[in-house]
């Protein structure tokens, strides 16, 4: 049975305590490659929110009304997989057709959202802590909210970098991970306010 969590009480903990990148680490490699430009972060970031939100209430419905009545429980990875895969092409077509310039800036990394490990995470932690459709709506929305928001952050962080005296040695992905390793610990800060655990 799902632990009696309001929906507010797990919104806030999605996006800051238990932040699905800062405080679990999924989704890390797309979060580093893209966060170089702000434009490029911020597109990203809506289409992980997106994704998220959409395949988490896909997932929680096949779960709970194919999956769980017809024993199927072993095959829940593919199945999460290929609903996934689906929603990423559909989205992926619609952001090719809206915005072109936005889909050749996000190139290859908008069809790897498919392969982030936060998706399928959220997904499983939905399983895992038996939420129902509305916590599991809040949670994956709150996911994908944290998910930009640490994203913009680490944008709008590396662009005062670009601009700071860094020791040598540190430009680069040094300087990025010692960034969002600090990130984390002020995610994780305030986990003792909020847990979702």
């Amino acid at each position: 049975m799902a632990p009696e969590i309001h929906p507010i009480v797990l919104l806030f903990a999605s996006v800051f305590t238990s932040n699905i990148l800062l405080a679990n680490f999924l989704g890390m490699c797309s979060f580093i490659s893209i966060s170089k430009d702000m434009k490029s972060a911020n597109g990203l970031g809506l289409a992980v929110t997106v994704v998220l939100t959409i395949t988490s209430m896909l997932n929680w419905v096949l779960l709970k009304f194919v999956i769980i009545p017809l024993d199927l429980i072993y095959l829940r990875y593919i199945i999460f997989i290929i609903v996934i895969a689906a929603t990423v092409q559909i989205l992926e077509m619609v952001i090719d057709r809206v915005s072109p310039a936005l889909y050749l800036s996000l190139g290859i990394f908008l069809p790897l959202i498919t392969v982030n490990c936060a998706i399928l995470g959220v997904a499983l932690f939905m399983q895992i802590r038996e939420y129902n459709f509305v916590q599991t709506v809040v949670f994956s929305f709150g996911s994908g909210i944290g998910w930009w928001l640490a994203i913009m952050a680490l944008s709008a962080i590396n662009k005062k970098i670009e601009k700071a005296p860094v020791p040598p040695a540190l430009k680069g992905p040094g300087i990025t991970l010692i960034t969002i390793g600090f990130m984390a610990m002020a995610f994780i800060g305030f986990s003792g306010m909020l847990s979702v655990q």
